[in-house]
């Protein structure tokens, strides 16, 4: 579904990956890991096209999508989530899962405006579908909180909810578990799986190994802009490079 190809990306003479390439199967959960500084935000950033890459390319679905912009990515089915949460922190709950079903319309702001009947017919239409993800997610009794006022891991659902209402083929999420409790750390991983489970294939980066090796099929390792190792996550404990770089040689 995805594949990234000989990505490269240098920043004023540093390299911050080097010829990076790995594929994401369709229906999968893969995990991105790698200790701090090994490239994985950077490499989120450029498949979602926030960057542009020095080199390599990103195919989805065997289309070259490199550099497209997010909102052309999302039209594609293609969406993320962000390490630190952004929300529109003066809209409700509701609103701001409404907001994410943006690339769904196709009302223009003078039919807004006016209130013609298919553009009303149409919010109509959003209001109540977008219910369905602060269902899915279980928020739905915050529907009428604004998002400012959510505590942390509330803002993480709605992040996920908003960017399920897209309706996504692939859904790509950075640390999703950054900031939450072991409690919500396990409810996390029970909703990744359900999103898998809904055919949305993920990718996210993370440095909880725990909900890695419990929710991943496939584990990619990155280490220094380099990829280090893939494969399951049996194979990925077992991997003499991947516990050398996490711990350290013994020599």
């Amino acid at each position: 579904m995805l594949e990234v190809v000989g990505i490269t990306q240098i920043f004023g003479g540093v390299t911050a990956l080097e010829d990076v390439s790995f594929s994401i199967r369709k229906g999968d959960i893969t995990g991105v890991i790698g200790p701090n500084g090994a490239g994985k935000t950077t490499l989120f950033n450029i498949i979602t096209g926030i960057y542009t890459q020095t080199s390599g390319k990103v195919l989805f679905e065997e289309k070259d999508v490199s550099g497209l912009p997010p909102e052309r990515l999302a039209r594609l089915s293609m969406v993320r989530t962000f390490q630190n949460i952004e929300l529109f922190g003066g809209m409700t709950v509701h609103e701001n899962v409404m907001v994410g079903m943006h690339t769904k319309s196709s009302s223009s702001l003078f039919s807004c405006a006016l209130k013609m009947p298919w553009s009303i017919f149409e919010e109509r239409r959003i209001r109540e579908a977008s219910m369905k993800w602060l269902e899915f997610t279980g928020i739905t009794e915050l529907a009428d909180v604004t998002a400012a006022n959510l505590p942390f891991g509330k803002g993480r659902l709605l992040e996920i909810a908003r960017a399920l209402a897209v309706e996504p083929r692939i859904i790509l999420m950075d640390e999703p578990a950054a900031g939450l409790n072991s409690q919500e750390t396990l409810a996390l991983g029970q909703l990744i799986k359900r999103i898998r489970d809904l055919g949305i294939t993920v990718l996210l980066v993370e440095h909880d190994m725990e909900l890695v090796m419990d929710i991943c099929d496939r584990i990619v390792v990155l280490n220094l802009g380099r990829k280090l190792a893939e494969g399951t996550p049996r194979e990925i404990q077992d991997n003499p490079d991947v516990i050398s770089a996490y711990l350290g040689d013994d020599d």
